[in-house]
C-alpha cells in the first residue's frame, strides 16, 4: 500500500536509568517535544497509538497504558490504541498510525513509544523478556539453549539465562555461534560492530552510553553468553519517543517545514519456515523496497535492531546490503560506519543509545528524521535523503515474532 503520511515532528527523552520518573512523565516529555517540533497544539491531535511492551510486568500498569500517559498531560477524548508487540511495539504503532492517516480517517495523529525497564527487583525486568517467547514452550526453550551451549563449550551461556540476564542474549549467542561456524564470521567482527556504535553513540547526547570503546575494550569485557561480551549486548533502559504524523494535504496546509515522507512501512510476523528459507526480516525488507520504489543501494542511512552486535550483522544480510554470510566483511571494510557508504545506527543503536523496548522503534524514526533533515550535528550523514528503520521483537521457533521495516525519504 502506498502511504500518504508525513513525519511533521519528532521528540524523545534521554534513554537510560530513570528510577524516579514514571511512564507518564517520560511519555509527556517526548510528546511535548514532538508537538513543539511539529508546531501543533495537543488539542489538534485526532488519535494516538501508544507502544509499550513491559509495563504490565514491570510497573503493574495494564490495559489502559496509553490512556493513562495521555490523560496525565491533559490529552483526553481522542481515540487511543494501545500497541503491544514486543520490541516492535513502537514501530507497529507508527505502522498503524500511518495506515489510518493514509486511509483518510485522520489528518494529525500521534505515535508514542514509552517504556520503563529498570526496577529494584531485576527478576521483574527479566520476566518481561521471558514473556516475548511462547511461554507454553518456555521450559523446552531454556533446556535447548543450555544444551546447545554445553555441546559447543559455551560454559558461561550454559546457565543463568532469564535469571542473571535477558534470555534473548542466549538466543542471539546461539545464532551467532552458528553463523560463525557456517560462514567464518569472527568474534572480532562482532566487536567491531560494538566499537563502531560506541563511536556513533558518543556523538549522541540522548544516548544511554557515550563512552568510546575500542575493539580490544569490547573483547576484554566480561563474558555474558559466548561469544557475547557485555558491550555486545544491548542494555535495559527507560525512555520514550514520539512522532507527529500528518497527511500530505494537512502538512501542506499548515506549512510544515522540511517534512519527511513515510514511503513505506511493512509489518510481518515469522512463520514455521525451512531452515534456509529467508525469514520475516528479508520478506518485510523486500516488500518495503518495492512499495518505496527503491533498492538497498539507494539507502543513505539505516537504523537497525542491534539488540546484540551479531544481530546487526544479520540485519545487513536480511536487508540486502550483502549476501548471506558476508555481513562481517561490511563492518571490516567500514562501510557501515559514519563516513562509509551506508552508515548504520548513527544514533549508537540499541547497543549504545539504549533499548527501552517499547520506545525503540520510534527512537529509530526520530534519528532517521533528524538525519534526513540535516540536524544530527557531529554524526550527520552528508546529503542523507533516504533512511530505513528495521525493528524486530520476540521469538517463536527459529524466527522473529514481529518485524517492521519503515522507509523514510526527504
Amino acid at each position: 500500500m502506498k502511504l500518504d503520511a508525513v513525519v511533521a515532528g519528532v521528540g524523545m527523552t534521554h534513554f537510560g536509568r530513570h528510577l524516579d520518573t514514571g511512564l507518564k512523565a517520560l511519555g509527556a516529555e517526548a510528546i511535548r517535544s514532538a508537538l513543539a517540533d511539529a508546531g501543533v497544539d495537543k488539542a489538534e491531535i485526532e488519535a494516538a497509538w501508544v507502544g509499550n511492551a513491559a509495563a504490565g510486568v514491570v510497573t503493574g500498569q495494564e490495559c489502559i497504558r496509553g490512556e493513562v500517559v495521555l490523560r496525565g498531560m491533559g490529552m483526553g477524548r481522542l481515540p487511543v490504541v494501545n500497541v503491544e508487540n514486543a520490541c516492535a511495539s513502537a514501530s507497529t504503532a507508527l505502522n498503524q498510525a500511518a495506515a489510518m492517516v493514509t486511509a483518510g480517517m485522520y489528518d494529525i495523529v500521534l505515535a508514542l513509544g514509552v517504556e520503563k525497564l529498570y526496577h529494584p527487583d531485576k527478576t521483574k525486568t527479566f520476566g518481561a523478556f521471558s514473556g516475548a517467547v511462547d511461554v507454553e514452550s518456555l521450559a523446552e526453550i531454556m533446556a535447548a539453549l543450555a544444551k546447545n551451549a554445553e555441546e559447543e563449550g559455551a560454559t558461561t551461556a550454559s546457565s543463568g539465562a532469564g535469571t542473571k540476564r535477558s534470555m534473548f542474549m542466549d538466543i542471539y549467542a546461539a545464532v551467532a555461534r552458528s553463523h560463525m561456524e557456517r560462514y567464518g564470521t569472527t568474534v572480532e567482527q562482532f566487536a567491531k560492530v560494538s566499537a563502531k556504535n560506541s563511536l556513533h553513540g558518543s556523538l549522541n547526547p540522548r544516548a544511554q552510553y557515550r563512552e568510546l570503546l575500542s575493539v580490544e575494550d569490547v573483547l576484554s569485557s566480561p563474558m555474558i553468553a559466548e561469544p557475547l561480551t557485555r558491550p555486545m549486548c544491548s542494555p535495559i533502559g527507560d525512555g520514550a519517543a514520539a512522532v507527529v504524523l500528518m497527511s500530505n494535504r494537512k502538512a501542506r496546509e499548515l506549512g510544515v517545514k522540511n517534512p519527511v515522507k513515510v514511503r513505506s512501512s511493512v509489518l510481518r510476523s515469522g512463520w514455521d519456515r525451512a531452515p534456509d528459507e529467508p525469514g520475516a526480516a528479508a520478506l518485510a525488507a523486500g516488500e518495503a523496497y518495492e512499495e518505496a520504489g527503491i533498492g538497498p543501494g539507494d539507502l543513505d542511512v539505516i537504523e537497525c535492531h542491534d539488540a546484540s552486535a551479531p544481530a546487526e550483522i544479520f540485519a545487513y544480510e536480511d536487508l540486502g546490503l550483502c549476501a548471506k554470510g558476508e555481513g562481517g566483511r561490511l563492518v571490516d571494510e567500514g562501510r557501515t560506519a559514519l563516513g562509509g557508504s551506508t552508515p548504520v545506527n548513527t544514533s549508537g543503536g540499541l547497543l549504545r543509545k539504549g533499548h527501552p523496548v517499547g520506545a525503540t522503534g520510534l527512537a529509530q524514526i526520530v534519528e532517521l528524521t533528524e538525519q534526513l533533515q540535516g540536524r544530527s550535528g557531529d554524526r550527520q550523514v552528508d546529503g542523507a535523503r533516504i533512511g530505513l528503520a528495521h525493528n524486530g521483537g520476540g521469538t517463536i521457533g527459529a524466527d522473529v515474532a514481529a518485524l517492521c521495516v519503515t522507509i523514510l525519504a526527504r
